[in-house]
């Protein structure tokens, strides 16, 4: 064997042996969530005497039962021991999220404020702590509504508390950032996207405290295991929060998309000389566009977006809801058949969204630029210096802790804004600017119940509508869908948005148009707008996605009962209203559904009656008294039976096309009286 053949046999083993080794060290950083042990007092309380125990998630508006109003700021306080062991390591804390202003003390010395109740947001506290003994955190939240900070309006009532997990992280000297906007400091940048090759830059933001210089070694692993790339660079001059692009190329990539959610595993590791420091973040590559005939496209084929708006509060739990809780919503989510999700005026916890990429939803996150669409003399909108960087840096904020998640697909710029005397639509574009100038492989999105430019500014649009519920008849949406036809609108690239209103408490035996403010809201009204309104949408069939506002009911002071009730399921997340199986009916392709709507409509005027009926698998069979009647189809999903006669009390069942399942009523005519 030649002396040059044994070197170079010797470069590989040593080439793979410094591979293995740098991806075989554990990762020294520690995470440890410290949500018990904590106390809640209200700021205006001269001590903490009277102090009550609470474990985090908490909200304390909802502990008082009482929404928007009460206390409006409260102290956090825990005592932290910090071990002698960790006395040269470094110290963060990260929150997931406080509503909505948040200011830090550890041993009594200010460490920070973070505005914003939606977005996570970290501090280094290494310098603050006292190793080797107990130290003292306090966290004052207030949650009154300022002027400096969005949301100014918002239906959504905000309820204040730390309503999210609370980290320590404990990690070495020289890192991969947790500083940056909150997150891991690594963004998977994907810059070009086809079936045959995806190319971009996996951007490490690198904290070094005690070298100048470290390697980073980047691993990229496939869907099935198997590893597609890897680089080590070396990195000098490292201060704080520097960026350093690692580039990265996946030749034949299996592409991720809402039928093949497909993820990749990156590896980052921060070496240096002593330690590592490791970083391991899921994603997918897809490409995301939208067509000339106004057709969102996944990697060049079509998605039919059928979504629904998802607000953050639940009965009992106001926004601290639990893991369970969101995974329970997320499963309701599913069954319903919708393909998207929008997350109201903010985004939720990161889980959901992991949830998302594994089972290919897609997802839409707001940014809370909104403006309540029941209260006509609300300012969402200051020309200041302090609102219009809250609104930067609250989007800058989203879009970095969701950078990674394939399944979220567009930001949300505003929704619902309108205000005389105010040019908000330089506003708007100066967002726009600031997503596309973070994240250009993602499109931006708003809802708007405005007409003019303002509809132009985002790469879609989806338009809000509420015809007929006030005014005209719900069949006028029909009209309007034709009007949206006409070429002058040719550039506009728009989905649809709507809802009403509607208790399962409340009964009409007539239907009759809304009027703003009443307290009288039944749900038949609700059924009926979301059976007319789905039904005349599918026909004209021209918008890139349909949102259904809201899936849930979610607390709101501006309205009756302190609720918007405009949810397919109750306040409860559990009790589904019609409209739920309406939609589940037309959109979820897995189960059965078959559901009788309008059953605590149970006593009846007349005895002549129409009965509906929401299928998923046919023309349904439906027997009223025993005997057959005549069905006829109305829409995707909905059946009706019309001229029914019902005298006295009658059971009404009706049977699906395959014989799986059955659903039955009693209903009682009353007319004799």
């Amino acid at each position: 064997m030649s002396i040059n053949f044994k070197v170079f046999i010797l470069g590989i083993i040593l080439s793979l042996t410094s591979t293995l080794m740098s991806y075989a060290a554990e990762p020294t950083r520690e995470v440890h969530t410290i949500n018990d042990g904590w106390q809640i007092f209200p700021l205006s309380a001269t001590d903490g005497a009277d102090a009550e125990y609470i474990s985090i998630p908490h909200s304390w508006q909802c502990d008082a039962g009482e929404y928007g109003s009460g206390t409006s700021s409260v102290n956090y306080i825990k005592t932290l021991n910090v071990p002698q062991s960790w006395a040269d390591k470094r110290l963060f804390l990260r929150f997931g999220g406080v509503q909505n202003v948040a200011d830090l003390f550890v041993n009594g010395r200010y460490v920070g404020t973070h505005k914003g109740g939606f977005t996570a947001f970290t501090f280094e506290i290494t310098s603050n702590v006292k190793f080797g003994t107990d130290n003292y955190l306090r966290v004052v939240v207030s949650n009154d509504r300022r002027n400096d900070m969005f949301p100014l309006s918002s239906d959504m009532d905000l309820m204040g508390g730390m309503f999210r997990d609370v980290e320590l992280m404990v990690t070495p000297k020289n890192i991969l950032s947790p500083l940056h906007h909150s997150t891991d400091g690594v963004y998977v940048v994907q810059q070009s996207v086809s079936a045959q090759r995806v190319e971009g830059v996996v951007r490490c933001y690198v904290s070094a405290t005690t070298v100048d210089n470290a390697s980073i070694a980047m691993r990229m692993v496939g869907p099935d295991g198997y590893e597609v790339d890897h680089r080590v660079v070396r990195v000098t001059k490292l201060p704080h929060d520097r960026a350093v692009d690692i580039p990265f190329e996946i030749l034949q990539p299996v592409l991720w998309s809402p039928d093949l959610p497909n993820m990749y595993r990156v590896e980052v590791t921060l070496n240096d000389g002593s330690n590592d420091d490791m970083v391991v973040v899921n994603t997918g590559f897809r490409k995301i566009t939208v067509t000339d005939d106004n057709k969102l496209c996944i990697n060049g084929v079509v998605c039919d977006v059928k979504g629904v708006n998802y607000a953050h509060d639940r009965k009992g739990y106001g926004m601290a809801i639990t893991i369970p809780q969101l995974e329970s919503d997320f499963n309701a989510i599913c069954d319903l058949g919708a393909n998207a999700v929008r997350s109201l005026s903010g985004p939720h916890r990161s889980e959901f969204y992991d949830w998302c990429d594994q089972r290919g939803l897609l997802s839409w996150i707001d940014l809370p630029f909104t403006r309540s669409s029941i209260a006509f003399s609300d300012i969402c909108y200051y020309p200041s210096p302090e609102l219009m960087s809250s609104g930067r840096e609250q989007l800058e904020d989203i879009i970095y802790q969701n950078f990674n998640h394939p399944s979220v697909v567009m930001w949300g710029l505003f929704s619902l804004v309108w205000q005389p005397g105010e040019d908000i639509e330089a506003y708007v574009r100066e967002l726009n600017d600031v997503a596309h100038a973070i994240d250009p492989s993602r499109l931006t999105v708003a809802c708007s119940n405005s007409d003019g430019a303002i509809n132009l500014i985002t790469d879609l649009i989806v338009l809000r509508q509420d015809i007929g519920l006030y005014k005209g008849h719900v069949d006028d949406v029909a009209v309007w869908c034709r009007q949206l036809k006409d070429p002058r609108w040719a550039d506009m690239r728009y989905g649809v948005c709507y809802g009403e209103e509607g208790s399962m408490d409340h009964q009409a035996e007539k239907i009759e148009r809304a009027t703003r403010g009443s307290r009288h809201i039944p749900m038949r009204r609700q059924t009926f707008m979301h059976e007319r309104y789905s039904a005349n949408i599918e026909a004209e069939g021209n918008f890139w996605g349909v949102w259904i506002d809201n899936m849930f009911d979610y607390a709101s002071v501006r309205r009756a009962y302190h609720l918007n009730q405009s949810g397919l399921i109750c306040y409860d997340h559990i009790t589904p209203k019609d409209a739920y199986y309406l939609y589940r009916a037309k959109w979820n392709d897995r189960d059965v559904t078959l559901h009788i709507p309008n059953r605590r409509w149970s006593e009846r005027r007349d005895t002549l009656q129409f009965i509906d009926i929401y299928s998923s698998t046919g023309t349904p069979v439906v027997t009223v008294a025993g005997d057959t009647v005549a069905v006829r189809r109305v829409a995707r999903g909905h059946y009706t039976a019309d001229s029914v006669v019902i005298k006295g009390k009658a059971e009404v069942i009706a049977y699906d096309s395959l014989g799986k399942c059955s659903d039955r009523v009693e209903l009682r005519s009353v007319a004799s009286k």
